[in-house]
């Protein structure tokens, strides 16, 4: 997939730097702050992002929300590989805000043309999210965040919240589609990863992260080492056992048993909802906003999906040509 960006307004930035003067110690996050519209599937999202590139959802970065006395911690949107906080959230960011919540999202992991997010090394994109997560708290006056997650961000948000110290800041964890362990891609990345020149094939055409989340990395190693969890944080992972990119869809569970795990199949059957259309399903998105407020009583709808259903538009969306211009 491949989405086109510039940089974003400064005024944005600027405020969700105020806690540390805007000298942040990876390169700083892209905050797009250019109010876009809803969005019903991923296809229409990654469609109006490639033509709006400072877009966000409703509802997203706003300037001047105080978090209630029912939702006390803002909340991350984190966007996967190849994409942005607009392609990725266009459906979740005005669900949340709806319910009341104040919610924020980044780019983070620019490609070196600037074309692509969720590309370089994920401990500095961890490194950026960070320091996001500090402008929030300070913008806000929020003592905690919550995270949210999508494949690759949900490795940029564990990252932070198990080894950066983002577990005296972070409340809940949510990752969609994680891959907490990688995955093999249908038996392909071992061979990938037996042959180092393929290695750095893949690394130079998809970015050094997806490289890191093969099954068996070195990056991941390190990241599930002593536990793919720490004390203080309540972690849920939502899955799909039709899943085209975590494979097994197993490995999308996190293992320690104080974790929280969903496979979607599991509260809805017939709903065979795919990798590439996650974030723009109705019942995950029910059991997102369940896993923050586990209280309110959700009940997630449940709509047969046919596996498959909106894969090859997200691919066609993704390789469109890029706007002129």
């Amino acid at each position: 997939m491949s989405y086109r960006f510039s940089t974003t307004s400064t005024a944005t930035v600027l405020l969700l730097f105020a806690a540390f003067g805007g000298i942040a110690h990876a390169a700083p996050p892209n905050a797009p702050d250019v109010p876009g519209p809803a969005q019903s599937t991923h296809a229409d999202a990654i469609a109006y992002a490639a033509n709006h590139p400072d877009s966000v959802p409703p509802g997203m970065n706003p300037t001047d929300c105080v978090p209630s006395a029912e939702h006390p911690n803002p909340v991350i949107l984190v966007h996967g590989t190849d994409a942005s906080v607009y392609a990725d959230w266009a459906a979740l960011s005005p669900a949340l805000a709806s319910a009341g919540y104040c919610v924020y999202g980044l780019n983070y992991g620019a490609s070196p043309d600037g074309t692509s997010f969720g590309y370089t090394d994920i401990r500095g994109s961890a490194a950026q999210l960070q320091d996001f997560a500090d402008g929030v708290l300070s913008a806000t006056g929020a003592e905690q965040v919550d995270l949210v997650g999508y494949s690759q961000g949900a490795a940029v948000t564990r990252y932070f919240t198990n080894r950066l110290g983002g577990a005296d800041v972070v409340d809940k964890w949510i990752g969609i589609a994680s891959p907490a362990y990688g995955g093999t891609a249908y038996g392909v990345s071992p061979a990938i990863q037996a042959v180092p020149s393929a290695t750095r094939l893949v690394s130079s055409e998809f970015g050094p992260a997806l490289v890191q989340l093969i099954e068996g990395s070195t990056f991941l190693q390190d990241l599930n080492a002593g536990g793919d969890t720490v004390p203080g944080v309540e972690y849920t992972s939502i899955a799909t056992d039709v899943d085209e990119v975590i494979q097994p869809y197993t490995n999308a569970l996190l293992r320690d048993p104080d974790a929280r795990n969903i496979v979607v199949q599991d509260v809805c059957p017939q709903n065979n909802v795919a990798h590439f259309t996650f974030t723009y399903d109705p019942t995950t998105i029910a059991l997102v906003l369940g896993a923050l407020d586990p209280g309110a009583g959700i009940v997630p709808p449940c709509t047969p999906v046919p596996i498959g259903a909106g894969v090859l538009d997200v691919v066609i969306a993704s390789n469109a040509p890029p706007p002129a211009g």
